[in-house]
């Protein structure tokens, strides 16, 4: 995070370094008509130094500025956009440290190619408030592509969970309990209270809550043995691991910065490796991707054999495929929908590796109802409007991209969100079909599974003879409308059309 202090150091080193630049003078050349060093006129123009009054006035004299210029927050036209970056929320937002980058680097980037750079930062500035982008929106996605960068596998936090294992006498061929977790939290002095929170109306929606004045973990009321399990390894990794920069509640209600952010999600990455120790989860998903046919019991199988959530189930596929089955070009979509009003969101996504097919779009379009993770949730509220809901709907689906040549495998599991609602939530891995993938799990080629021709938004899909279409292809037709303009003019440029008068 940048400071005031940091920031007007960085303001006033910019406008020396243009203003030199600007004339043509070297650090040499600049230091014989200051009588400033060498390295501390680095430093200035880095951000590292602020001098003293004589000093601005010394350097206002070689540079052909006045002193009231260099010291104010405004600049040149090409400047400012800069400047007005230093003072935005949105430079504070970026996580700089975590992708091994310095705000004072990335300014002297800037500042070496001026007129491009700078249009393109108004440019971002302009389109996160068009698009009213919120500081959380940013650390989310800023988070998402630090899970890219490490492939969504952190060697370090799976070493922090085994050798916690291994502290507290945890079997590797074991998932711990609820009673073992338990126990483990009142090691640390943390009690659990199950009851005081179900009784406040405004924590209805909120699964758990630490409170680090009282030393209390309170579980909401409603949760499954999974759901508490997962919560109850996630307080002790904040514990075992001294993250104080945290959230308390489940759901963070406000970012207050990126490292809470993160250590939230190391924290949920420790529970998942403590709950599905590595070694032994490679060997179970190896038996399921051997196999040469869909079975999709065997998913559940799993999440059963471990207590757990089929959302981390799903998540802990991310970690695991790309380490330790060389399939790293996968998605992770959750999507929350109603069935009978037909309208569905994208609440959680990763991808890695690219930009997949399938992700959240912010124009309120209409996603693909081809799509598993939609007709899974269509099928869980079926069983449960016919009262034939047992457990998770498991699905595959291979989806071929329209207008692509992008394969996906995709696995689909769907619930109702809570017992009796319409609301359904679904998670999905999607494994993009090429050699490595074809090569690790023959079930690939299973007959079975269906086929379909897919987009990612009815808006933008030209399939034409679509039955489960949600929305005209109003965006197709833009295109259209723009690709007859041009053929018009290529018409004119021809000579094809010939003008009267």
């Amino acid at each position: 995070m940048i400071t005031e202090n940091e920031s007007v150091r960085l303001i006033f080193g910019l406008k020396v370094k243009s203003l030199r630049q600007g004339r043509g003078l070297s650090y040499h050349q600049l230091s014989e008509k200051t009588g400033l060093s060498l390295s501390y006129l680095h430093d200035i123009e880095t951000g590292k130094k602020y001098p003293k009054a004589d000093k601005i006035l010394a350097l206002g004299k070689a540079l052909g500025a006045d002193y009231d210029y260099l010291v104010s927050l405004h600049a040149s036209k090409k400047l400012q956009p800069i400047i007005d970056l230093i003072n935005s929320d949105f430079i504070n937002a970026i996580p700089w440290e975590h992708f091994g980058l310095t705000p004072a680097a990335l300014l002297d980037l800037f500042t070496n190619t001026p007129d491009k750079v700078t249009a393109f930062i108004s440019t971002l500035l302009k389109i996160s408030r068009s698009y009213q982008l919120s500081k959380e929106g940013f650390y989310n996605a800023a988070l998402r592509s630090y899970q890219d960068l490490q492939d969504n596998y952190f060697e370090e936090i799976e070493e922090a969970a085994n050798s916690y294992r291994l502290q507290n006498g945890i079997s590797d061929g074991v998932s711990p309990d609820v009673e073992t977790l338990c126990r483990l939290l009142e090691e640390k002095g943390i009690s659990v209270n199950r009851r005081k929170m179900g009784g406040i109306e405004s924590l209805q929606t909120v699964r758990s809550y630490y409170s680090s004045q009282q030393k209390v973990l309170f579980l909401n009321k409603g949760l499954s043995t999974a759901q508490e399990k997962f919560l109850l390894a996630r307080e002790l990794a904040f514990q075992f691991l001294g993250f104080t920069e945290r959230p308390f509640t489940t759901m963070i209600i406000l970012s207050a910065s990126f490292e809470m952010l993160l250590n939230n999600f190391k924290a949920s990455y420790f529970a998942s490796a403590l709950l599905m120790p590595e070694e032994l989860f490679v060997q179970d998903v190896k038996q399921i991707v051997m196999q040469t046919k869909w079975q999709d019991k065997s998913w559940l199988d799993i999440c059963s054999r471990y207590d757990v959530t089929p959302e981390m189930m799903m998540q802990r596929l991310t970690n695991i495929l790309p380490k330790h089955f060389g399939i790293d070009h996968l998605f992770f979509l959750r999507l929350s929908g109603d069935t009978i009003t037909d309208e569905y969101e994208i609440t959680k996504e990763l991808h890695l590796s690219q930009l997949h097919n399938p992700y959240a779009n912010a124009m309120n379009e209409h996603y693909c109802r081809r799509w598993v993770a939609i007709n899974s949730m269509r099928h869980a509220q079926e069983l449960q409007a016919k009262k034939k809901y047992r457990h998770p709907v498991v699905e595959a689906q291979v989806s071929q991209y329209w207008n692509t040549q992008n394969r996906y495998l995709c696995i689909s599991i769907a619930k109702p969100k809570s017992k009796g609602s319409d609301e359904m939530v679904s998670v999905t891995i999607g494994l993009m079909i090429e050699q490595q993938l074809l090569k690790t799990m023959p079930l690939v080629n299973d007959p079975d599974i269906p086929v379909r021709v897919v987009h990612t938004t009815c808006e933008r899909c030209g399939i034409t003879d679509c039955l489960e279409r949600a929305a005209e292809p109003i965006e197709i037709r833009k295109q259209q409308q723009q690709e007859s303009l041009l053929k018009g003019i290529d018409q004119l440029e021809g000579g094809d059309v010939k003008f009267r008068g």
